[in-house]
C-alpha cells in the first residue's frame, strides 16, 4: 500500500526555519509532480510549493525568496525547507505525489496526512 509519509512540522518563532519532508513508501514504479500544501481551520487547500523533475519550481506569491522545495527521486522524497518563517505561515501543511504505482492506470494523485507548523511572533 502506497503512503506519503511527512516529517519535520513544529513550532518555531518568527524568523526562524523549518524542513519538511516527505517520502513515498511501498512499491512505486516512478513519480511525477510533488508538491507541499497548506490549510488553515475554515480555509481552502493551497499550493505552497510545486516540482517535478527537469523543471523549475512553482512557489505561491506568499513564499517565493523564503521557501525551497527539492526532491530526490532516488530517496522518493520531496523537501520543503522553510526560512524567515512569519505567524502567518502557520497551517497544517500536506504533501502532494502523482505516482505511478500498482493497479492503477497512469499517474495517480496521493496526500500525506499532514503536519502542522506553528510560527508565534
Amino acid at each position: 500500500q502506497v503512503q506519503l509519509v511527512e516529517s519535520g512540522g513544529g513550532s518555531v518563532q518568527a524568523g526562524g526555519s523549518l524542513r519538511l519532508s516527505c517520502t513515498a513508501t511501498g512499491t512505486v514504479y516512478s513519480m511525477d509532480t510533488m508538491g507541499w500544501f497548506r490549510q488553515g481551520v475554515g480555509s481552502k487547500r493551497e499550493l505552497v510549493a510545486e516540482i517535478a523533475a527537469s523543471e523549475i519550481p512553482t512557489y505561491a506569491e506568499t513564499v517565493k525568496g523564503r521557501f525551497t522545495i527539492s526532491m530526490d527521486n532516488s530517496k522518493r522524497t520531496v523537501y520543503l525547507q522553510m526560512s524567515s518563517l512569519k505567524p502567518e505561515d502557520t497551517d497544517v501543511y500536506y504533501c502532494k505525489a502523482n505516482l505511478r504505482v500498482p493497479g492503477y492506470s497512469g499517474y495517480t494523485a496521493f496526500w500525506g496526512q499532514g503536519t502542522q507548523v506553528t510560527v508565534s511572533s
